[in-house]
């Protein structure tokens, strides 16, 4: 018992202090420090992998992008979820963090992950690409989050939900009309809410495209002009 309690102060004592630090600036979590975010928090459901991903419904078959990925905890599971008929793009600007999801998936025979080294809001994404997306407690870290969540919002298909989850415990934390007045501002509309205020995950969805009608009703019935896909560089 009292070896539990060791951890669990000893858990306490190392994030005050990283929240201390980082809260200054808008600076990813640093690779050493990668174990504390390999775990799920202890004293919080709602930052938990598997409720995260159970909350989005990801389903076999999906593509799934997870935005500052770090050491993969979400890629992994997200990667066993959409099976061996989906893929799941890990993003992330530290290639450290890339290498620990890397040999994670190599250890768990995951083939259908996709690494991708690049900051996120600079337009690198795939557009109109994915199903689903994951920014957890990642939001904060960017110097330009209304960037990043444009560029998220251009690389969902129509209908396509977003999922971001924010934690106090995070020394970036962002609070939910933050979060609600840019995602709005980019075009996203707000699906699902769950949490509180100091511990919440808030589902933004990429609406269909509208329907547009022929503005040239004389062509009905001929042959369209073919247009080529959105398409984006990794």
């Amino acid at each position: 018992m009292y070896t539990l309690y060791t951890i669990i102060a000893i858990f306490l004592v190392v994030t005050i202090l990283v929240c201390l630090f980082f809260r200054r600036q808008s600076l990813p979590c640093p690779v050493w420090l990668a174990w504390l975010v390999e775990m799920d928090n202890p004293f919080t459901s709602t930052n938990r992998a598997a409720i995260i991903l159970e909350r989005l419904d990801v389903q076999p078959g999906m593509v799934v992008l997870d935005a500052g990925c770090g050491p993969g905890r979400l890629t992994i599971p997200a990667a066993r979820r959409v099976g061996a008929g989906g893929e799941v793009v890990a993003v992330d600007l530290q290639a450290g963090m890339l290498e620990r999801t890397k040999r994670k998936a190599e250890m768990e025979g995951l083939r259908n992950i996709r690494l991708v080294h690049t900051p996120l809001g600079e337009g690198q994404l795939e557009q109109g690409k994915f199903d689903r997306a994951l920014l957890v407690t990642v939001l904060g870290e960017i110097p330009d989050p209304e960037a990043a969540m444009k560029e998220l919002f251009d690389a969902l298909k129509p209908g396509g939900i977003l999922s971001v989850t924010e934690l106090i415990f995070d020394p970036h934390f962002q609070r939910r009309n933050t979060v609600t007045r840019l995602a709005l501002k980019v075009g996203f509309r707000e699906q699902a809410f769950c949490g509180n205020s100091v511990a919440y995950t808030l589902h933004l969805e990429k609406p269909d495209a509208p329907r547009v009608e022929n503005p040239h009703p004389e062509t009905h019935g001929q042959d369209a002009p073919a247009t080529s896909p959105l398409t984006g560089v990794y």
